[in-house]
């Protein structure tokens, strides 16, 4: 995971087993988590199957910025 960056939200992990067991609220939040991450994860998925992104070597903002073209590229492709 990304546990040095506060901008990256983390799960809630499991509790060893003589530890009481996780809250509802936390399981509830963790189950939340886990469909967005699915979503995001299917969308990179999809992004690099354009040959751009696929291929890219660029540096610094290089890959930000093709990304966000291809993200552009790809939300008018859905639309129609």
């Amino acid at each position: 995971g990304y546990q040095g960056n506060p901008e990256v939200i983390m799960p809630y992990r499991k509790p060893r087993k003589d530890q009481p067991p996780l809250p509802q609220w936390k399981q509830d939040l963790n189950t939340v988590h886990k469909s967005i991450r699915a979503r995001v994860e299917h969308a990179l998925a999809h992004m690099k199957s354009w040959n751009i992104l696929r291929n890219c070597r660029r540096k610094r903002d290089g890959v930000w910025h093709a990304t966000r073209g291809i993200a552009q590229m790809r939300n008018l492709t859905m639309t129609g």
